[in-house]
């Protein structure tokens, strides 16, 4: 087995830990988590940047603040659907962004789709249409926003794949949690919860576990190729399903597990398709 699995399995555990943190906080506001979460990942990375004399403000400001803005929507979206619906469906709907990111590839950036990648791009949104349908739980709203957040990220993926030759990895990274915490904060400010000494070792984790995270994946990506090592990723179904089910108590029918399969299969084989193209 190769190092860059070894690298997206523990970048998958450590992403999925972030997820249970969140859960683990449905009294404090998904803004004011990204703005914990922001913090720590934007000083973190400033003291990389600092240690290797690279300037943090890169050459493209424009795109990269365009990165940093689509990041912060698309983050807050996902935790406010993690902090309302299962953990299980919730991951799942975060799965959709690699099917964003190619659909944004091919309006934006040109890029091609062949016939086989849109039918499997269809299966993941029968899943959808399943999962929806079939789990009181999930509401068109969550559906709506689920996919926002996947959407958005998407177009945060796009501008850090045309930047990746233009500008340095730490620069491209540093930009997300550089215009989050302070939209974070000041959002935060109007509605603040105090949270408790147990909430700010969860939120402080957060950010911990995220830069981790963060870490094996891009170590990842640079030893593996995407197909092999985004498939790693969807593992973490399996895991969130038994943890929703042991600790949040979340338990679900037949038919909204075979949507999760379909979400996930189509997901699988688009991404492979197109890793197999470049």
């Amino acid at each position: 087995m190769s190092r860059g699995i070894y690298f997206m399995f523990f970048a998958t555990i450590f992403f999925m830990v972030v997820k249970i943190g969140v859960k683990m906080l449905p009294h404090i506001p998904p803004m004011e988590i990204v703005f914990f979460r922001c913090i720590i990942s934007f000083f973190i990375t400033f003291f990389l940047l600092r240690r290797k004399r690279i300037s943090i403000f890169g050459n493209n400001r424009f795109l990269l603040i365009l990165r940093g803005l689509c990041g912060t929507v698309g983050l807050y979206l996902y935790f406010v659907i993690l902090q309302n619906i299962p953990l299980a469906t919730a991951s799942t709907l975060i799965y959709l962004t690699p099917l964003f990111t190619s659909i944004v590839g091919v309006l934006v950036l040109k890029e091609k789709m062949s016939f086989f990648q849109w039918f499997f791009l269809f299966i993941a949104f029968s899943g959808i249409l399943l999962i929806q349908g079939f789990d009181s739980r999930v509401t068109i709203e969550s559906i709506i926003i689920g996919a926002s957040g996947s959407l958005f990220a998407a177009f945060a993926y796009n501008i850090i794949r045309y930047l990746r030759d233009k500008e340095h990895s730490l620069v491209l990274m540093i930009y997300f949690p550089m215009i989050a915490f302070p939209i974070g904060g000041i959002i935060s400010y109007f509605n603040w919860v105090h949270p408790s000494l147990f909430d700010y070792f969860i939120l402080i984790s957060i950010g911990i576990f995220t830069q981790f995270a963060q870490y094996y994946m891009t170590k990842s990506y640079q030893d593996e190729k995407v197909a092999v090592v985004s498939i790693v990723t969807y593992t973490e179904i399996l895991f969130v399903i038994a943890i929703g089910n042991f600790f949040f108590n979340e338990s679900f029918t037949f038919l909204v597990y075979l949507g999760m399969f379909l979400v996930i299969f189509g997901v699988v084989f688009n991404v492979a398709l197109r890793s197999n193209d470049k």
